[in-house]
């Protein structure tokens, strides 16, 4: 109940926030931010017929996974090349370029590229998702794969780069706010670096004792959890999601540093950042659900380890006492 309970509050807050920046600061865009908006979008509908089509012929329903890191790259620097190279958008275009670079190669050692583009690794709860007796119909799985995947996805990611659009007329000199948003974005690749290779080495271990032919309980701990509870993971169930989710808050704060918004905080852009973290509270309720089901312990980590933000160390061995 109170896992509930915090996913619930997180969520009113998130939407709370994104509303308010539409009531104080809704869409107002000059003629330049109009004729930029009109390019992003379409790339951005160019993308989700790709990722429709090729989805469904393919069977693979990963196709936007593989666009996501590399899309927001192009819009950031499709809203810099417009708005004149200014500082703030060159800065702006240059951290989601190295996001972009970290992810993109993250998901490549996964094998979700291939030659043959429209195949490559599936993400496993895609599969998962078409099992459930609500999508095993084959009408219903196309029109998800249509309005979330394709669509939603696709707006999603072109929203979370538009306070860079916010911001590109503004000729205000760069500030604290703006190295604020530097060096804490920069601060969230790196938690998510970190957290990310410490996932890769902990399942690349794992796979390997497995194909020696032993069974999961005879693993050497803390193999032999299943689940990774070691480096940050031993502190937080996703800390990779907090990373990916407060980079692209952070950028937010561009916005503020152009000081375009309303109230010095609000701006119609924020929806993106806010609507990112709703898609990953549900993101990270469905991989729990998952992981619950597979491993035993996981309901125990689960209860006693934050979500996102890094807080005290797992100690099963003395929750088990308790």
């Amino acid at each position: 109940m109170k896992k509930y309970l915090g996913t619930a509050l997180t969520a009113i807050v998130v939407l709370t926030m994104a509303i308010l920046g539409f009531v104080f600061a809704g869409p107002n865009l000059t003629p330049l931010q109009q004729e930029t908006l009109i390019i992003l979008g379409i790339i951005c509908g160019a993308s989700a017929c790709y990722c429709f089509v090729v989805g469904e012929l393919a069977r693979n329903n990963s196709q936007m996974d593989k666009l996501w890191s590399l899309l927001p790259i192009a819009y950031a620097w499709v809203i810099a090349g417009k708005g004149g190279m200014k500082p703030r958008l060159v800065l702006f275009a240059v951290i989601v370029t190295l996001w972009g670079i970290r992810l993109t190669i993250n998901f490549a050692r996964k094998g979700a590229y291939s030659i043959k583009f429209w195949t490559g690794e599936e993400d496993y709860r895609w599969a998962i998702l078409r099992q459930k007796k609500a999508f095993q119909n084959r009408g219903v799985w196309a029109l998800f794969d249509l309005f979330f995947i394709s669509i939603y996805q696709n707006v999603l990611i072109l929203l979370i780069c538009l306070p860079a659009l916010a911001a590109m007329e503004s000729n205000e000199p760069l500030g604290v706010i703006d190295y604020v948003a530097v060096f804490t974005s920069l601060g969230c690749l790196m938690i998510e670096t970190a957290a990310d290779e410490q996932q890769m080495s902990f399942y690349t271990t794992k796979k390997k004792l497995l194909a020696e032919g032993r069974a999961l309980e005879d693993l050497p701990a803390p193999y032999n959890k299943g689940f990774n509870t070691t480096g940050l993971w031993g502190r937080a169930r996703h800390p990779n999601y907090l990373g990916e989710q407060g980079l692209w808050i952070c950028l937010y704060l561009f916005a503020i540093g152009a000081k375009v918004t309303v109230y010095g905080v609000f701006h119609w852009t924020i929806l993106g950042p806010m609507l990112l973290v709703l898609l990953f509270l549900g993101s990270s309720s469905l991989g729990e659900a998952i992981s619950s089901g597979k491993y035993p312990e996981y309901s125990l980590y689960a209860s006693h380890v934050s979500k996102y933000v890094p807080l005290w160390k797992y100690k099963p061995e003395k929750y088990q006492k308790d």
